[in-house]
């Protein structure tokens, strides 16, 4: 899975809003370096930008498949 980090620039999202949200700063910095992050997170997430996981996430082959 691949998180489209670009969607929360485009909502105008920032660092701040994300912890408001409830978002530690340390699942923010692994967003930001594409680090596994919890399903928690991404709910958390789409709460905050009322959206769906499906709005934030995409399915990419593995280029080692």
């Amino acid at each position: 899975l691949h998180f489209q980090y670009s969607l929360l620039k485009n909502c105008r999202k920032n660092k701040g809003n994300l912890e408001q949200a409830g978002i530690s700063s340390a699942s923010i910095a692994k967003l930001g370096k594409g680090e596994n992050i919890t399903t928690d997170v991404l709910i958390k997430i789409c709460e905050s930008m009322n959206c769906h996981l499906e709005d934030i996430m995409e399915t990419i082959q593995d280029d080692e498949s």
